[in-house]
């Protein structure tokens, strides 16, 4: 794992920027595979600890969100069950299955890009975060945004 410390260097970009590049890598990796391209990223003191993007197709599996896959790898990688202190990245604003689960896995932060305002937990319900969560929304949101667009617009070509 790499870690980036942007307090030592005056980064070109903000460290949310930065990681929610690192998500829109994992969303081209979902888009390569005929996958929902929606990509995440947990980072936990400027250390990437877990990445996951759409794997619903490949697992036949509708849980298999990017968000799912992140959050498990990032608990596999520290050993517990709890992110308290981790910051979960993702380019589309989760739904409410997504949501509850950082809900449970308590993430200190989390940061989305395009805001999905027909499945998004805060169209539907935004008390399913844990209370001391915070959120960001909006980050690179016309990048995110444009990847879920394209994709579904090719589909609808067919």
């Amino acid at each position: 794992m790499r870690y980036y410390n942007f307090d030592k260097e005056e980064p070109a970009i903000s460290p949310d920027d930065f990681f929610m590049n690192e998500a829109l890598k994992e969303a081209k990796l979902a888009l390569a595979e005929d996958e929902i391209p929606i990509g995440a990223v947990v980072v936990c003191n400027g250390q990437i600890i877990g990445r996951g993007h759409n794997l619903t197709e490949r697992l036949n599996d509708v849980s298999a969100h990017a968000e799912m896959q992140a959050l498990t790898a990032a608990a596999n990688f520290l050993g517990g069950k709890y992110l308290r202190d981790c910051t979960l990245y993702v380019t589309l604003e989760p739904c409410v299955m997504c949501a509850g689960a950082c809900y449970w896995f308590q993430l200190s932060r989390i940061v989305f890009g395009a805001y999905d305002t027909r499945m998004g937990f805060g169209r539907l319900n935004q008390k399913v975060t844990h209370p001391k969560t915070l959120i960001t929304g909006g980050i690179r949101e016309n990048e995110c945004a444009e990847l879920v667009r394209s994709f579904f617009k090719s589909k609808r070509a067919k």
